[in-house]
């Protein structure tokens, strides 16, 4: 059987087969890769079932049949498979690997980019497009970044009060910030300007769950989430005084594959604890299993040997007796310790005042019977005082701010700076201002931002975001609602914009608006065809006529990153 008849026989197969195929019978690539990469025993058995493909991909090894899943993983990469899909167009100008190899893993770079940041959602499954904001994905090579760590021009500098939005002109050591944007691009940036300054980092990233209820993208292959989370925790570690920490804080999906990560990033003997934070919320009877009632906080120092740890900052009231555990304690030493209270465990419950502990459980009692929602849980998770915009917006993943203030106090004094790069409704911001820190937030919803314009009214940080160079031609592929507006793009980004190297610009022109893909794969294509190393203004092109950045914004760039390091 020559390849020729293995494609088509392959694609017979899977197209019967639920899961690898939509409704339509389109072959959803990434699933088959997956069901290889993962040894799925439903795709397993379907090529053990079929003698052509058995003998091509499986080898007999004393009688037992051993899968060759780089052999499978190439022959469904190859541009002859599925010759008439959006992947074909993809080869035919010039945006895919020809040989059919694998780009290498390990150093790749992942841009995760939402919807309402100007970024299609061309090329999502129908289990990706179910949630709020859909993002899209791209895992560049090593050869294909060059620029894009590049720190960037920003710009669109201002604060927001209750009078209105202020443009700011000048910019002090003591001004937080809140920038709006790509938080891998936003940490390159900020490494220019605050590398070993920041005394602690907390990020609340997306828990790849499976499901896309939260802002976020939520359902990332389990490799692409690695991938994306070493990116970001390789340079936040740069930023990181030397006796600074990190927190990250998930749930069960992913924590565990993350301390592998974060062991090899910081350190094995820079873990300093695993922070069980438990809360409370509706379960089932039907359950087979214990509620899951938990996130995992890890907490790393920059150094093994030095880090900010305020215990007295965070002591709880103690109920030890009088005579201690084996009445070595005298009744007044006894005393004393109970009044000055306990360094916590590492496990934490919420805590309340008695007046919000009561106010709670009539209001989650009122919430459940009126909210009819599967993901009411989640919700419950912030439900711990009621929402007044400050100390609680209403945001689906916030956390409570008595949790952020005690990791704030413990890992941090006053006038140190706070950053959060999944900043979501700002509470770390929040939390960190009132306690007389200074704090720096990345964003890049713009709704969310706009929750936080409304929380920091009156403690005023400024808002900046990095300078559009190719992210304008990304918005206008979104907007296009035809085959005509999107060939229309197209002409024009031939003209000005910043194109792949590897673009066939003939072959692009004439997939653009004249073949048979739909609307959303052509955009896909368009898209792909941008250089995304130049999808903003890079620093070194600040004083440059090709962009249009204003007197005052280069003025204020040149302030930022005057006293950063190269």
């Amino acid at each position: 059987m020559n390849n020729r008849e293995l494609f088509r026989e392959l694609e017979q197969l899977l197209r019967r087969t639920p899961g690898f195929c939509t409704s339509e019978g389109v072959l959803i690539r990434n699933n088959i890769a997956a069901a290889a990469m993962e040894l799925q025993p439903e795709l397993l058995r379907l090529l053990l079932g079929h003698k052509g493909l058995r003998q091509y991909f499986f080898a007999d090894v004393d009688g037992v049949q051993v899968f060759d899943k780089v052999k499978f993983l190439r022959f469904v990469a190859n541009k002859n498979f599925l010759p008439d899909s959006y992947t074909a167009y993809r080869n035919s100008i010039g945006l895919a690997d020809g040989t059919g190899d694998m780009l290498a893993e390990r150093r790749q770079v992942v841009l995760s980019w939402p919807y309402k940041d100007c970024l299609l959602e061309g090329g999502q499954t129908r289990e990706d497009a179910r949630g709020q904001e859909v993002f899209w994905n791209e895992t560049l090579a090593p050869d294909e970044i060059n620029r894009l760590t590049e720190p960037k021009a920003l710009c669109n500098f201002h604060r927001v009060t209750g009078e209105g939005v202020h443009p700011v002109t000048e910019l002090s050591e003591q001004d937080n910030y809140i920038i709006r944007g790509n938080n891998l691009l936003a940490l390159y940036s900020l490494r220019k300007r605050y590398a070993g300054q920041v005394k602690m980092i907390y990020i609340d990233p997306p828990y790849n769950t499976g499901g896309d209820s939260f802002g976020y993208n939520d359902t990332f292959n389990h490799s692409t989430w690695l991938t994306f989370m070493r990116n970001r925790l390789e340079v936040a570690r740069d930023l990181l005084t030397p006796d600074g920490s990190i927190y990250v804080q998930l749930d069960w999906n992913e924590a565990h594959y993350c301390k592998v990560l974060m062991d090899e990033i910081f350190g094995r003997d820079c873990f300093r604890n695993e922070i069980i934070w438990c809360y409370t919320g509706p379960g089932s009877p039907g359950m087979k299993q214990l509620n899951r009632k938990h996130d995992t906080i890890l907490w790393y120092s920059r150094s093994p040997n030095e880090w900010v740890f305020n215990g007295n900052d965070i002591r709880l009231r103690s109920e030890v007796h009088a005579g201690g555990f084996k009445g070595e304690m005298s009744a007044n030493v006894s005393s004393s310790y109970s009044e000055k209270g306990k360094i916590p465990e590492d496990w934490w419950e919420l805590f309340h005042t008695p007046e919000d502990l009561a106010d709670e459980i009539r209001r989650l009692s009122d919430e459940q019977k009126r909210i009819d929602d599967a993901d009411w849980f989640k919700a419950a998770v912030a439900a711990r005082i009621k929402v007044d915009g400050v100390q609680r917006t209403g945001y689906t993943t916030e956390k409570p701010y008595k949790l952020m203030e005690r990791l704030i106090r413990q890992g941090t004094n006053e006038g140190d700076l706070v950053l959060d790069f999944f900043a979501g409704s700002g509470t770390t911001g929040y939390v960190a201002g009132y306690l007389n820190r200074r704090y720096i937030l990345v964003e890049q919803l713009e709704d969310t931002v706009s929750i936080m314009h409304r929380r920091f009214r009156d403690n005023s940080p400024i808002y900046c975001e990095p300078a559009a160079a190719n992210s304008h031609w990304v918005a206008a592929i979104a907007a296009a609602d035809s085959a005509q507006a999107l060939a229309e793009v197209q002409a024009a980004m031939a003209q000005k914009g910043y194109l792949n190297w590897r673009v066939d610009m003939q072959a692009l022109a004439a997939t653009i608006g004249q073949c048979e893909l739909p609307l959303q794969q052509q955009k896909s294509l368009l898209l792909e065809s941008l250089d995304k190393n130049m999808l903003y203004v890079p620093l070194s092109e600040l004083e440059s006529d090709e962009f249009t950045l204003s007197p005052t914004d280069r003025a204020l760039n040149r302030a930022f990153y005057a006293t950063g390091q190269a």
